[in-house]
Order: structure tokens, then sequence, then C-alpha cells
């Protein structure tokens, strides 16, 4: 098994929000999690490779990345080398309880974009160039601002990022143990389902059935309402488990991926691959090797 870094943030209980920024040549703190959301802007940055829940991805020169809490993640040095001459990367960090929006209020209309970025954030969420390049500006100043000003500020960029465009959910759901709401019965018993019996056979006839539909109509169905096909579906839930056991267990890959319902081993490794940006063998060292760093 290997562990994470625990991170116990310099935020307290009566504050609102923590912005930090810092200028670095190396990426060396282990992989961690913490209790508080994290808004993350990196700038020179091209080639530090990101690692956030099963999600590893080697950035480019500015990224904007939000992070659920105990979500674990880490930035790390990998092909990025700093020589002598070249400006440090510049690195700000907003971190903010979870609860700084109460339930009651993220119910409340105004309020249903900034809910659906927050559910969003527990797998961890990319922002497009263009966003970035709007709000980079805004964060820099951020710690110039203070007291009800700052909480406005912040506010007001949580929710223009989450009505932005192209921004990417990076973890799988079920490495987090995310239920997402589709506002559909019948998508939400079919994945219940595919969610108990990922590691058992799943038919597109098996799962039209059970909501009442011909397979054709619940391929549209499913598509229309997650974006996603049946197959991508149910492979996304299945490489959460893997994701989870290659980290928790000292299993080969091969008994993960045919216990969590994979039965053709090079097929898992391609989708693995495509869904994560690295092998299964990558991943798993990728976790145990941040272990050195504690």
């Amino acid at each position: 098994m290997i562990e994470v870094y625990r991170e116990i943030t310099p935020l307290t209980q009566y504050d609102c929000f923590t912005v930090f920024s810092r200028k670095k040549k190396t990426f060396d703190f282990p992989l961690h999690n913490h209790n508080e959301f994290e808004l993350n802007l990196i700038m020179g940055g091209k080639g530090v490779k990101r690692i956030v829940g099963d999600h590893t991805e080697v950035i480019e020169n500015a990224e904007l990345v939000l992070v659920g809490n105990n979500l674990p993640h880490g930035w790390f040095t990998h092909q990025y080398k700093w020589e002598e001459g070249m400006p440090e990367v510049e690195e700000i960090t907003v971190q903010f309880h979870r609860d700084l929006f109460d339930e009651k209020l993220l119910r409340r209309n105004q309020l249903f974009f900034i809910r659906s970025l927050m559910e969003k954030a527990v797998r961890g969420i990319a922002f497009s160039k263009d966003t970035i390049e709007r709000i980079m500006p805004r964060l820099m100043s951020l710690n110039q601002k203070s007291g009800f000003d700052s909480m406005l500020e912040l506010m007001s960029i949580l929710h223009d990022l989450s009505i932005s465009r192209n921004m990417r959910v990076l973890s799988n759901s079920t490495f987090t143990d995310d239920n997402i709401n589709f506002n559909s019965r019948r998508i939400e018993k079919v994945f219940a389902y595919m969610r108990d019996n990922y590691d058992k056979e799943i038919t597109l006839e098996g799962v039209a059935k059970l909501a009442g539909m011909t397979e054709v109509s619940f391929s549209r169905f499913i598509k229309k309402r997650t974006g996603k096909t049946f197959i991508e579906s149910l492979n996304e839930i299945r490489l959460g488990h893997t994701s989870r056991s290659l980290i928790d267990t000292t299993n080969t890959i091969s008994e993960i991926a045919y216990k969590c319902g994979f039965n053709n081993l090079s097929y898992f490794n391609r989708i693995f691959k495509n869904k994560n940006g690295c092998t299964p063998k990558e991943f798993r060292e990728n976790y145990a090797g941040t272990r050195t760093f504690v």
C-alpha cells in the first residue's frame, strides 16, 4: 500500500481563505491531500508533471487547477529544468474551507454554477488557456485586497470560473467515491448497477433492459445525459477502481485489471493511458516514488 502525505494547511477556522505566492526552481513537495479546496496557478512551468487523483499530465507554460478537499494532488519537476538566467516558476495558491459556501446557500438559484463547480472540483478541474489569461491578473492581485473586499473578489473569481468554457474534469468518479447526480432516475439506476457490479460482465442489452428502453434508445439517452457512451461510462467506473487498487494493493497489474472487469490486458493498458496520461506501471510508480519526499 502507498501512503499519501496529509498536509495541515495554515488556514485557521476563523479565516475565509488564504493566498500565498512563491517562486521556485523545483517541485518536490510530496503527493498530498488536505481538508481545504485549493486553486493553484502556475506560470512558467512547462514540463512539470501534475497528478490529481488518478490523472497524470505534463503541463504547459501556464495552468490553473481547482482541487477539491481530500483529493490527492501534487506537482513534480519531471521534464522541467531550471538553468542559470531563466526566470523562476511563479505559483499562486488559494486555499479555502469546503464549507465557505453553506449548503443552503448553494441551493439558491444564483449560486447554481458555483455549486456545480464545487461538485466537479471533488475530481479536480483544469481550466482552459483563455480562462487562465482572464483570471491570472486577478489572482496575482488578490493578496493586495483585504477584509470583505478580498472575499468578494474570491467569490467573483470562483463565479467566473464556474461559467467558463472548456474546463476539464480530471479524476475518475469512482476514484473519489463521487456519485454524480444526472437528474435522471433511469441513468442513476444504471450507474448504481454499474458501480455495484463493475467486476462482472455488464452488457448494453442488460443495462438497457434495466432502464426499460431499447438498446438504440438507451445508447442515445446516456450519451445525451452524460456526454459519454455506455462503454465510456462503464470504463470510467472500472478505471477508477483499478487506479485505487494500484495504490492500495500490491496485486499485479494484470490481477487488478481482471478483478475490475477488464478481460483484455492490452485493451486495459491502452484506455488507462488514454484516460490517465500514463501507463498503469507509471501510475503506480508516480505514487510510490513520492514517498521518498515525506
